[in-house]
């Protein structure tokens, strides 16, 4: 397929190389140069800008950070289309932004996907991502040679926006454990106990998880240099907190673990890994943020 992409960062640049592998023809853009260097010298073809790539493709996934990003992005892209086209978005963005870019892309006979993922930079390189996916059930196939060579999981969900409100639901449930693992340690540790004792034999239990295993771990470590950003996570959970506020549903829990990542956020450990959770709770009851 002639497939275009944009944005290489942890997880973009390994989803881009999947790609190539796979044996697609691959367009690319990006502001720095440098970013696609090895995409390059694997076979990909520059482009001179956002348009350039969506004129060179049928399909072109985009992977930033936020929604004004891909908004910026999908400006850029929607000249260069031809009717048919397909962004595939793979950023976390706000639903409400999914559905306005799928409104103005469909006045020009192109689709929308918002397709985020969940796996992280471990999942991007071993291309066994979770994919849920936003968009017309009828792209199925042309998109399915796409996901097919980035993941293990794929799920429609529903139409446009509701790939973004699966992965605020991902988001929700994995830093709540991320909190509730931070807040064992430092229990286990009040109470004269090792945690990584308490988490060997906690992962054997019902309470063993992915999340226990790797977060519970950097903190057992106290391991804080970033896997994942906490600043990311942060940036999540404003948009889910944002869009329960606009539906007017409660989340209790979720809006203590909110404010958790804001003091973790005051306290500038940002971009430091969200395991960094557990030192804002020693920072609270005195013992300290080493």
């Amino acid at each position: 397929m002639r497939l275009g992409f944009i944005g290489f960062g942890t997880m973009g640049e390994p989803m881009a190389g999947h790609l190539l592998r796979a044996g697609h023809r691959l367009a690319v853009w990006s502001r720095r140069a440098a970013s696609v260097e090895a995409l390059l010298a694997q076979g990909a073809v520059w482009c001179d800008s956002p348009a350039a790539v969506a004129a060179a493709s049928e399909i072109v996934g985009t992977n930033v950070t936020g929604s004004s990003d891909v908004e910026e992005l999908a400006a850029g892209l929607a000249p260069g289309f031809a009717a048919g086209g397909i962004h595939v978005d793979f950023s976390t963005i706000a639903p409400a932004t999914a559905r306005r870019i799928a409104a103005m892309y469909s006045r020009r006979g192109v689709d929308f996907v918002d397709a985020p993922v969940s796996g992280g930079g471990t999942g991007a390189r071993n291309a066994s991502l979770a994919i849920m996916w936003g968009g017309k059930a009828a792209l199925a196939e042309r998109l399915q040679p796409v996901f097919g060579a980035l993941g293990k999981t794929v799920v429609h969900v529903g139409e446009a926006g509701a790939g973004q409100v699966a992965k605020a639901c991902n988001q929700m449930v994995m830093v709540a454990a991320i909190e509730a693992c931070a807040e064992a340690a430092r229990l286990a540790a009040g109470a004269g106990v090792d945690f990584a004792k308490v988490r060997e034999a906690m992962l054997g239990g019902s309470a063993g998880s992915r999340v226990l295993d790797v977060f519970g771990g950097r903190m057992a470590a106290r391991d804080f240099a970033a896997g994942v950003e906490a600043r990311l996570h942060h940036k999540d959970y404003a948009l889910l907190m944002d869009e329960a506020t606009r539906l007017g549903v409660p989340l209790p829990v979720s809006a203590a673990v909110w404010q958790q990542l804001n003091a973790l956020m005051g306290r500038e450990l940002g971009r430091t890994d969200t395991s960094s959770l557990l030192r804002v709770l020693e920072a609270g009851d005195g013992s300290g943020t080493r």
